[in-house]
């Protein structure tokens, strides 16, 4: 299935739901809020017939009374009235009145007149004092014949001597409920073929987009010449437009200039630890320390091969989420050989290297990058380590990490500098006055992040440069 299409199902199934559900809301909540309309109308009608007929109910003098005239007369009436849209040709109220017995004493319609009506819901809870109110059928199971009664209490000071009930059929506004919830659903419709018309839009627009991309991509993969299509300033013309530059950038001299930076700057170590070798086994040294320089010799001749081989790699997983067949590494052994590997060069510099690695911490990963990773962090604390000093290598566990710390005596890191010391080519001038490629750093942060950890350079509290590199510990090796 096309993702266009996906697009659009999945947003007429998020808009579609939500239509129906709302208008299933409105369409149900139409009736009850209009028969709540319509029993709250009921309620003050009943209060004020309740109170013109008060004086007449006390007197006993009700059946003579003009006022039930005047009710018994409105039903007679007709009427034509446009409401809503709606035609109403008759008055639909039915006013009876029953005494503190519950007997009716009068009928608008005069078919209940002497009936006892004492239990019936309206007339038995206005007696006691509460509110009395029922809705009736007049036809069973069928709930368009359903009756609304209201009733008020007729009072003599404190004293209930009467219930007036005022009655109106719920068909009489069936028609004002019918309409309504049939607008809504009308509405409803059209606002959900808009939608889908709004979706379709939005779907070609996205399909043709990603179908100008998809060719550009093809096209680029194939090797032929193309431009990148206008997209616009969205999302997806910010895509097109990095995906040019990335080709760009993977097609052309710069990149290849950086990688043979990058090439030159790592593999500077294992040549000065070959030279240094050399150089001791020139001096005339004893046979078991000749033996010693000798496999160093092999070993780092070796490593440059090694290293070659996995920084080739590694500029074809740079944009992958992860390495090719890590494996366990464990971090004091590595700490040892970066040690070995430094040896040389501490020893023309005089320096100490003091290391501290009491954790036996294995993490998943590329031992090579890793070894030279760190092995970067180090070349760095030797080159800004004053003379006859001491460099300090620090493993430990920080809750799941494994944390690598090196830490020089150096003159630390200006304040103009702290925030670009892991930008490409850039930096800082040794002490000695030599200067690197400014690749190692970005080198290390790169191999950090393949490895899910991070690197951290900043000045440390007791003087000099402290560097972290902190490496996930796995659950289960």
């Amino acid at each position: 299935m096309r993702i266009g299409l996906r697009i659009l199902l999945g947003y007429f199934l998020i808009v579609g739901l939500a239509a129906w559900f709302l208008l299933n809301v409105f369409v149900a909540e139409v009736k009850p809020g209009v028969r709540s309309t319509l029993e709250d109308t009921l309620v003050d009608t009943a209060e004020l017939l309740a109170g013109v007929v008060a004086e007449d109910m006390k007197s006993g003098a009700l059946r003579a009374s003009p006022k039930l005239a005047g009710m018994h007369d409105y039903g007679r009436r007709r009427v034509s009235v446009v409401i809503n849209g709606v035609t109403k040709r008759k008055l639909d109220y039915r006013v009876y009145i029953a005494d503190a017995r519950g007997i009716v004493v009068y009928d608008s319609e005069g078919a209940a007149t002497g009936k006892d009506y004492s239990r019936w819901n309206d007339v038995y809870l206005t007696l006691q004092g509460k509110y009395g109110a029922r809705s009736t059928r007049t036809v069973e199971g069928d709930d368009r014949s359903t009756v609304m009664h209201v009733a008020a209490p007729i009072m003599d000071g404190e004293r209930i001597i009467g219930v007036l009930t005022v009655a109106k059929p719920l068909s009489s506004v069936q028609a004002f409920v019918d309409r309504s919830q049939r607008k809504i659903l009308q509405r409803g419709t059209v606002l959900l073929v808009l939608s889908l018309l709004i979706g379709l839009g939005f779907a070609w627009w996205l399909a043709r987009a990603l179908r100008q991309l998809m060719h550009y991509v093809s096209e680029a993969e194939a090797g032929h010449k193309v431009a990148p299509p206008a997209l616009g300033n969205n999302e997806i013309g910010t895509l097109g437009r990095a995906l040019h530059a990335m080709r760009t950038r993977l097609e052309g001299k710069e990149y290849a200039e950086q990688l043979m930076h990058t090439l030159a700057h790592e593999l500077k170590s294992p040549i000065a630890a070959i030279q240094g070798s050399a150089e001791l086994l020139a001096e005339g040294v004893p046979a078991e320390e000749a033996r010693r320089f000798l496999d160093n010799i092999l070993s780092q001749n070796a490593r440059q091969k090694q290293l070659i081989d996995k920084l080739l790699a590694l500029v074809r997983v740079e944009q992958q989420q992860g390495l090719d067949g890590a494996g366990p590494v464990g971090l004091a052994a590595l700490l040892d050989q970066v040690a070995a590997d430094a040896d040389s060069r501490l020893r023309q510099r005089g320096l100490r290297l003091l290391l501290n690695a009491p954790a036996q911490l294995t993490v998943r990963g590329d031992a090579l990058l890793l070894r030279q990773a760190v092995g970067n962090l180090l070349d760095n604390a030797i080159d800004f380590a004053p003379q006859d000093g001491a460099v300090r290598i620090e493993l430990a566990r920080d809750a799941a990490e494994a944390v690598i710390a090196i830490v020089d005596g150096g003159p630390g890191i200006p304040d103009y500098a702290v925030e670009r010391v892991f930008e490409r080519f850039y930096s800082l001038p040794r002490p000695a006055g030599a200067k690197s490629t400014g690749l190692g750093l970005p080198f290390v942060r790169e191999v950090a992040a393949l490895h899910g950890g991070s690197v951290t350079v900043a000045n440390a509290e007791q003087g000099g440069c402290r560097a972290e590199l902190r490496l996930p510990l796995p659950l289960t090796l």
